[in-house]
């Protein structure tokens, strides 16, 4: 009885390794897929979702656009029924607005990451007409929070420009109070945190 537990136990073991080291086909697809249709190539932007969500004019599947999340991103929140508007939401969406609704934008993927999030949103650096990455520029104006729950390619350069708007004081950095943080952000760095 033993020895068949243990081997019942060394085969458990040996499928689910297996299983997190090779990674799923269909994973692999969609990244190929993804990284052939959207990388470096320039789409109109259709619709501001969010500070950090965007609707490119292109199908995703059975959708007449594709909607983009931004890398190591976060804006406040405007839908969110827990939370309802966030400090800074409106002036986040706002910049947003502004620099790409109805623009032409580049779309980057990070090729050594995942393609798509949770939600099934393509995850991107949007690159804007004048060369500049508005991923970077909402976190470098204080528009953003640089998104640390995931790592990507950008995340300790990210994490320096949060650092400047910070100590510049710039945008939601001016006035923001704990509480009004987001509360991953209150989770998982509480040095960043501001006092009350």
């Amino acid at each position: 009885m033993c020895i068949l537990a243990a081997c019942l136990a060394v085969a458990i073991d040996r499928t689910t390794n297996r299983k997190s080291i090779t990674p799923d086909a269909s994973q692999l697809q969609i990244l190929t897929n993804d990284i052939s249709k959207y990388h470096g190539k320039s789409f109109l932007v259709a619709k501001i979702v969010d500070g950090d969500t965007i609707d490119i004019d292109i199908p995703d599947e059975s959708y007449e656009h594709t909607r983009v999340r931004f890398w190591g991103v976060d804006t406040p929140e405007t839908k969110s029924p827990q939370f309802g508007i966030m400090y800074f939401w409106p002036e986040s969406a706002e910049f947003t607005t502004k620099l790409v609704l109805g623009k032409t934008v580049e779309v980057y993927l990070d090729k050594d990451k995942k393609t798509r999030g949770k939600y099934g949103r393509l995850l991107a650096y949007i690159k804007l007409d004048d060369g500049k990455i508005l991923n970077e520029e909402l976190i470098r104006q204080g528009f953003a929070y640089a998104d640390l729950r995931f790592r990507h390619s950008y995340y300790n350069k990210y994490q320096q420009l949060q650092a400047a708007a910070r100590s510049t004081k710039k945008g939601l950095w001016k006035e923001v109070k704990r509480e009004q943080l987001p509360e991953w952000l209150q989770r998982i760095k509480p040095k960043l945190l501001l006092k009350k």
